[in-house]
């Protein structure tokens, strides 16, 4: 079967009258599909941003603010932080509708240098990091009925979480419609799970059980609070609101990105702010401080306490909530690989696509092998804060990009424009919570800044330098030919006549 057969029956929506002369050629071309609506989109954005954060995080929140009052502060100022970085993102999401988000816009912005320091430290680390962080909490919570009186064991939390990694991985690799439709399904699921949280808590609230929500006590300290534990209080429920940016690294797959793209942040930011801030004020409607801080489970605490009989809902319901929290990193961070390659910043083989089912199955890969490998590492439960750092680190620079590409380029098209007191906001945040938490953890926030720099001379060696030895090439484009014939991949957008040497290959 040849390239362009291949193309028409696999990738391209067929004419239903086979005797028509005539046909669209964007329709003839392997290119990733725009399936994602706004259902979608909010599904995506909800999905990345719940997965293990809230169940995780409201701990360290706790133990860095210091009091009840001060950590709901805390939540309730994340919320509003990431909506000033939201509306920002969604300014430059149309403006360069490009997939890959902060990548992108920093490359077009700052050039290649900036942009792929950040493409190396979340490939290398922050995106595998916190994949296996969740998969971890996953297979913690699935585990937790059969050893009830004690730790799951290391290596059965790490083959589950394994397991998981490798199923999602497959879904994506499949189809991109089947990894949506999860992602809407558990996103619905954990929005429920939730809001079972929620409604118990405000049943306790409704009884008279809130001592550690009065006023007096909420803000009883218990130790003086200083900046810099507040900043990494910030980092902490900063972990629980990562992904509110993971929409705009699939700008190309968003049906009407410009509509969509606003809307579905505009719709999916505010609910998971108030989510999370009632979840954790039901949290405090039954468990002390001192309770909080004593689990490492919070939410299967929780249920033993309120539900009774019916305590094995919070462990499921947590486990539904990191798995569709998978899935959304694996399908949003594959994309992220996929334009870095594409941007000739990663091998070519990460910017080809499945002939038959349009997807970035090297990128995917990739992502996959980066997290099994920090699984079989160790516990990365430790690594939220520098994680974090290297976030905000991200977000800033981008938002600065946006500022700065205003002023080298006042007269673009801008359909989104927000006011400049917006990234200018937020920049100010931004500035103090790195500039504190850097003098409060200078070991663990530095060490984010050296992952970082390390692509310094990646870049130069592997980008910028152009005259290489030859055998050096050679080992990569038979690298490259090998696993398109595995993988079964060809470059995006390329016109079917322009494939034959491609299938040529693939058929012998």
């Amino acid at each position: 079967m040849d390239g362009t057969e291949m193309n028409k029956r696999n990738c391209a929506k067929q004419e239903p009258d086979a005797q028509k002369k005539t046909m669209d050629k964007s329709s003839e071309r392997v290119t990733l599909k725009k399936e994602i609506g706004l259902l979608s989109a909010c599904a995506i954005i909800i999905g990345n941003i719940i997965g293990s954060g809230i169940f995780i995080s409201p701990k360290g929140v706790l133990e860095h603010a210091g009091s009840v009052g001060l950590s709901l502060v805390v939540w309730v100022l994340g919320g509003g932080i990431c909506a000033l970085g939201s509306l920002c993102y969604a300014e430059l999401g149309v403006t360069i509708p490009k997939s890959g988000g902060d990548y992108s816009y920093v490359t077009e912005i700052f050039g290649g240098l900036v942009g792929f320091l950040l493409l190396w430290s979340a490939v290398l680390i922050m995106y595998p990091t916190t994949l296996a962080v969740i998969a971890l909490t996953f297979s913690n919570y699935v585990l937790q009925p059969v050893f009830q009186n004690c730790i799951p064991p290391f290596l059965a939390t790490r083959l589950l979480s394994t397991i998981c990694i490798l199923f999602l991985t497959w879904v994506n690799c499949s189809s991109v419609r089947w990894a949506t439709r999860i992602q809407d399904f558990f996103t619905v699921g954990k929005l429920l799970a939730l809001g079972l949280i929620i409604v118990v808590g405000l049943v306790q609230i409704c009884r008279g059980h809130y001592d550690a929500l009065r006023p007096s006590v909420a803000f009883e300290f218990t130790r003086d609070p200083s900046v810099g534990q507040i900043a990494l209080a910030f980092l902490q429920a900063s972990f629980a609101f990562s992904g509110w940016n993971f929409l705009n690294y699939v700008t190309e797959e968003v049906v009407e990105p410009r509509k969509n793209l606003p809307r579905a942040i505009y719709i999916s930011i505010p609910l998971v702010t108030l989510v999370y801030t009632l979840t954790n004020i039901a949290y405090f409607s039954s468990m002390t401080p001192e309770e909080l801080l004593a689990s490492n489970a919070v939410a299967v605490t929780f249920g033993e306490k309120l539900l009774g009989m019916f305590s094995w809902i919070m462990p499921i319901s947590v486990a539904l909530s990191t798995f569709g929290g998978i899935n959304g990193y694996l399908f949003t961070s594959s994309r992220l690989c996929f334009s870095g390659a594409r941007e000739g910043h990663l091998p070519y083989l990460l910017a080809m696509i499945h002939l038959k089912n349009c997807t970035p199955i090297p990128a995917l890969l990739v992502c996959c092998i980066a997290t099994i490998l920090i699984l079989c590492i160790g516990e990365t439960h430790n690594l939220i804060n520098y994680v974090s750092f290297i976030n905000y680190l991200s977000y800033g620079v981008t938002i600065a990009g946006l500022m700065y590409y205003r002023w080298k380029k006042p007269n673009l098209l801008r359909p989104i424009k927000v006011n400049i007191l917006v990234p200018v906001s937020y920049m100010v945040f931004w500035a103090v919570l790195l500039c504190f938490s850097l003098y409060s953890e200078p070991v663990v926030c530095g060490l984010g800044m050296v992952i970082m720099l390390t692509g310094v001379p990646v870049y130069f060696l592997g980008v910028q330098w152009q005259n290489k030895p030859q055998w050096v090439y050679r080992v990569v484009e038979t690298v490259t030919y090998v696993g398109q014939k595995l993988c079964f991949v060809v470059f995006p957008q390329e016109d079917p006549s322009e494939m034959e040497p491609l299938t040529e290959h693939i058929d012998k």
